[in-house]
């Protein structure tokens, strides 16, 4: 190994310099010899300030990378090319180095495996008596690496295969047969594969030759067994062979010299020849006995399994900063079987005991410590297993006292009556001693004026004379330094006026106060807490739904508002007080009244057909006593939620149970229960699972009976069908009573369909228009229902036979005519009126209209027609069952429309209060008539004037459009246009009522 000269001036003057930390350290490599063309890479990684060097070590001696062609460094890698395996081989250890120190790195071995081939010679043939066991040598060539072991019987790929009879063992690689049979002859050849090459090598073929000259029965006789003593590794997978030769093949079992049983991990191979022990354990550890037995006898071996364990750490150092001359305590711990032992080194190289250093089982003392003693320390467990290294740096630290980041405040403010404490703590290496003085003067210590031994000055009870300025000296033999600061004591803080216990409403909005008078002096600063979380200073309660509101920042009030109180503002509320020299609080619990919480499982407990037993459980009061329940239902036939009638009929607040009543049968009820107090009604609870009625007989009767009309001898019942929410029960139908007049037996007749509304009975026998009594009732699978009240209907009665006579017919206008006719003087059927078909001819049936009158009228006016145009006519008498039969046709022709032009040019003048009107005729066109006459129609329209002058005239919608066309200069100017407003500029001398005019042109037709 070699020494390492390390300076750390540089580090100390800047104080940034680590040692190496490993990041990777080498691992063991298996290298297989024919890929030794290839390169080889050992890991090494740390990191470190400045970055770390590296150097390497072969089996404890230094490579010289500089002289040697086949090894490298890449980073702190060592790169072995043209690999040699007798020059490579070996243990490898990395030094990892920068200023600070050094550290090594775990030993790392490099090994080449191989499989040398076996030495070609003919092996002689083996002769065997049949019955009698063998053992066929392997001989296996030299190796390295783990190898596995095969036989191929006679040729390849026919291998052995194991049973009870045949074993092929991993330790030995020999073939064992208990016992030899007839089918054994032949040639047997030991097959020997690297698992890390993946080569494989064949040996001579060995003959099994069968000999006849007797048989024999044998003792078991143990030929693969395992040692007396069996090391193995924590956590391994440990493999035991046992197997025997005799006749009969003897039977293999195992057990456990403490006879405890195995454990259910253990697994038996091959006929129990091999026990295998997964993740091996110190529960593990102990005798193990295998035994061989047939009819002949037994035998036995007997070995040790015996529990190792590489070392562990469970105690380690830390990196350490300590001043100079003060005192270095270290210790490591590991664990491990054997148990391990300790080793120190520093810089890589070994720590013995000397002067101010102890090494004594991993703990490492070093006093009164000195610069030189700065470096990378690192513990070294061993033992036969296994080695471990772990590393920590130490640094000796040397400084003047420093107050840079520690000075004294510049000015501290204290309450009056109060402790100061003024800390004094500057970096020094080593330790300064403190001297304080108040202005020029030292300060001696006293029963209220104490010094603290790590230099903090402390003053009970300050009062106003203790106020100025102070001064911390601190010196060491590196040199000396201070720090100032001034003392100013201030008047306490009194809270005037802060929030008291309240008791308030949902939907409230209240402000609760925290005022305080304070030193002018100190800065004060507000802030609330609600049930023990703070509200945010800038005004909004996120768990508050943003309700509430202060401003932290006044002088002397913090008061904080909540609006539109709810349930959740319930607490304690802390208004807190901060200023520069103490905390105050005041505290005030709100408690918020609402409406009830929603009540929780409602449950119906029993039902009749119109009555349900309901309970439920209360919800919360919040603040206010319940004093009473309410009961609302839904059916799928309601709109929304119904209050209901129960008994009692107030439910108390106590009560928890009531009965709904006045409910309908077979109807599939939905339940929830509200709770009410002094404050309101609260929430409705969760909806009851639904719940249907018992059945019962109907309880409704049809509404509305009536009938009549239809066909010849019908008789038409018709009715308002029950609703089904009122049908009580399943087969819901009905039942049609009806009679003659006169007669005393009712005929019944039952329908099956709930939603009927109308029943038809023909008989031939029925006379038209015939009275009958007709009653209504229901029925259901319970039984029947009540009937409706006995009505009067008649049977249909058919068209009237007569006809009326003396029609007449004259143009009233172009659009209208009037017809006239006689009434029926006699009629053995009923007439309820006349009817008046109208048509212009055969060819245009859309033309065709109806107009009815009563029996009591004999004339009707048609209008709606067209102009100038010739119209059929006809009138015939009807009743519920038609219409009888028409008059013969009469025509008439309607009169020509009056004249479509209106006058134009309208002019006119105003003299006074006369209005003179003039205009140009209006020629009527052929189509039609002539002109009579004139008519002036005058319309006044309402108008206002707002202060820019302007006039606003409304006028009925007929006439602007016409206004719009016909208005002349003389009219007064339109400036804007709108469908229901005319602007109007007006003059103040103008009137503001304007008279408005519209004419049409008279004809003899109106």
């Amino acid at each position: 190994m070699f020494r390492l000269t390390i300076s750390l001036t540089d580090c100390l003057d800047s104080g940034s310099c680590h040692g190496p930390k490993w990041r990777m350290e080498p691992g063991d490599l298996f290298i297989p010899v024919d890929s030794i063309e290839e390169e080889a890479t050992l890991t090494c990684d740390a990191k470190g300030t400045p970055p770390p060097q590296y150097r390497w070590s072969l089996n404890g001696t230094l490579i010289n990378l500089g002289l040697d062609r086949r090894r490298h460094l890449s980073g702190g890698n060592l790169i072995i090319s043209n690999l040699d395996r007798y020059q490579d081989a070996g243990m490898y250890q990395c030094m990892a180095y920068n200023t600070v120190g050094a550290i090594l790195s775990r030993i790392a071995s490099l090994q080449f495996a191989y499989l040398d081939h076996f030495k070609v010679h003919t092996r002689s043939a083996v002769s065997v008596r049949e019955g009698q066991g063998v053992v066929l040598l392997c001989g296996t060539p030299t190796s390295s690496g783990d190898l596995t072991y095969a036989w191929v019987f006679n040729e390849y790929p026919y291998f052995v295969q194991q049973d009870n009879r045949r074993f092929v063992s991993q330790q030995t690689g020999n073939l064992y047969i208990a016992k030899v049979e007839s089918s054994d002859v032949g040639n047997y050849t030991c097959v020997v594969m690297n698992s890390i090459t993946k080569g494989k090598v064949h040996s001579s073929p060995t003959s099994l030759i069968l000999r006849t000259d007797g048989k024999t029965q044998l003792l078991p006789k143990i030929e693969v067994n395992f040692p007396d003593n069996v090391p193995a590794a924590k956590g391994s997978t440990v493999t035991l062979e046992c197997f025997a030769l005799g006749n009969p093949v003897p039977e293999i079992t195992w057990k456990r010299a403490n006879g405890i049983p195995f454990p259910s991990k253990v697994k038996m191979k091959y006929s129990n020849a091999v026990l295998e022990i997964p993740s091996f354990q110190q529960d593990d550890t102990g005798g193990y006995e295998c035994v061989a037995e047939n009819k002949m006898g037994k035998n036995t071996a007997t070995g040790r399994l015996a529990f190792y364990a590489k070392p562990q750490w469970i105690q380690t150092m830390k990196d350490t900063a300590l001043a100079i001359e003060e005192r270095l305590d270290w210790e490591c711990r590991a664990n491990g079987k054997p148990k391990p032992s300790y080793t120190w080194l520093k810089n890589g190289q070994q720590l013995l005991s000397e002067d101010r250093i102890h090494v004594a089982d991993g703990i490492l003392s070093v006093s009164a410590l000195t610069l030189s003693d700065a470096g990378m320390y690192q513990c070294v467990a061993e033992n036969t297993h296994g080695v471990i290294y772990f590393a920590a740096e130490l640094m000796v630290l040397a400084s003047p006292p420093d107050f840079t980041g520690n000075v004294l405040r510049a000015l501290l403010k204290a309450k009056a009556g109060t402790t100061v404490a003024l800390g004094c703590k500057p970096q020094a290496y080593p330790i300064a001693s403190i001297l304080w003085k108040k202005g020029n003067l030292p300060i001696h210590t006293n029963d209220r004026i104490t010094l603290s031994p790590d230099g903090t000055l402390r003053l009970a009870n300050v009062s106003k004379s203790d106020a100025g300025s102070y001064t911390c000296f601190a010196r060491n033999r590196f040199g000396m330094s201070s720090t100032t600061g001034r003392l100013l004591v201030t008047d306490p803080t009194r809270i005037i006026q802060g929030p008291v216990d309240m008791e308030i409403i949902v939907g409230e909005s209240i402000v609760l106060p925290c005022q305080v008078g304070s030193d002018p002096v100190l800065d004060v600063s507000f802030s609330w807490a609600f049930n023990g979380q703070l509200i945010l200073s800038q005004g909004l309660l996120s768990f508050m739904l943003h309700k509430a509101f202060f401003s932290p920042w006044q002088r002397t009030a913090g008061d904080l508002m909540i609006r539109n109180i709810q349930l959740y503002h319930a607490g304690k509320y802390i208004c807190v007080v901060d200023t520069d020299v103490e905390s105050l609080s005041a505290v005030a619990v709100l408690i918020v009244k609402g409406p009830p919480s929603p009540p929780d499982m409602v449950t119906v407990e029993e039902v009749t057909d119109s009555t349900a037993q309901l309970a439920w459980n209360p919800g919360r009061d919040n603040g206010s006593p319940i004093t009473n329940y309410l009961i609302q239902t839904r059916t799928p036939f309601t709109v929304g939620w119904q209050r209901v009638n129960t008994v009692p009929e107030i439910i108390d607040g106590s009560k928890l149970t009531a009965t709904v009543v006045d409910l309908n049968a077979w109807v599939e009820y939905e339940f929830r229960v509200l709770a009410k107090n002094s404050v309101g009604v609260g929430e409705p609870s969760p909806v009851s699972v639904k719940t249907r009625t018992e059945d019962a007989v109907p309880d409704a009767a049809p509404g509305d009976v009536g009938g009549g009309g239809g066909s010849r001898s019908e008789l038409v019942i018709t009715w308002e069908p029950v609703p089904e929410e009122l049908q009580n029960g399943e087969s819901f139908g009905y039942i049609i009573a009806f009679r003659a007049f006169g007669e005393v037996s009712w005929t019944h007749v039952a329908t099956s369909a709930p939603g009927a509304s109308r029943y038809v009975y023909r008989n031939d026998s029925i006379a038209p228009f015939s009275p009958f009594h007709v009653k209504v009732g229901t029925y259901n699978s319970k039984g029947q229902g009540p009937f409706s009240p006995v009505v009067t209907i008649y049977s249909a009665e058919i068209e009237p036979s007569g006809m009326p006579v003396g029609v007449w017919a004259r143009s009233v206008s172009a659009s209208e005519i009037e017809v006239n006719w006689q009434a029926l003087s006699f009629a053995p059927e009923r007439v309820l009126g006349y009817e008046v078909v109208y048509w212009e001819d055969d060819t245009k049936p859309e033309t065709m209209g109806k107009v009815r009158v009563p029996w009591n009228q004999t004339s009707v006016t048609v209008s709606g027609l067209a102009g100038n145009t010739q119209y059929f006519l006809t009138v015939s008498a009807f009743n519920t069952a038609g219409t009888g039969p028409f008059l013969p046709a009469i025509n008439v022709t309607t009169k020509k429309p009056p004249p479509a032009q209106p006058p134009l040019n309208i002019e006119w003048t105003l003299i006074g209060s006369q209005l003179s009107l003039y205009w140009e005729p209006v020629l009527a066109m052929e189509s039609e008539s002539e002109v009579t006459g004139y008519q002036v129609s005058l319309t006044f329209s309402v108008c206002f004037t707002n202060l820019n002058l302007k006039v606003f005239c409304f006028i009925p919608w007929p006439l602007v459009n016409r206004l719009y066309n016909e208005v002349k200069q003389n009219f007064l100017p339109i400036r804007e246009f709108k469908s229901l407003l005319i602007l109007i500029h007006l003059d103040l001398d103008k009137k503001i009522s304007t008279t408005l005019l519209t004419m049409k042109a008279e004809s003899g037709v109106d």
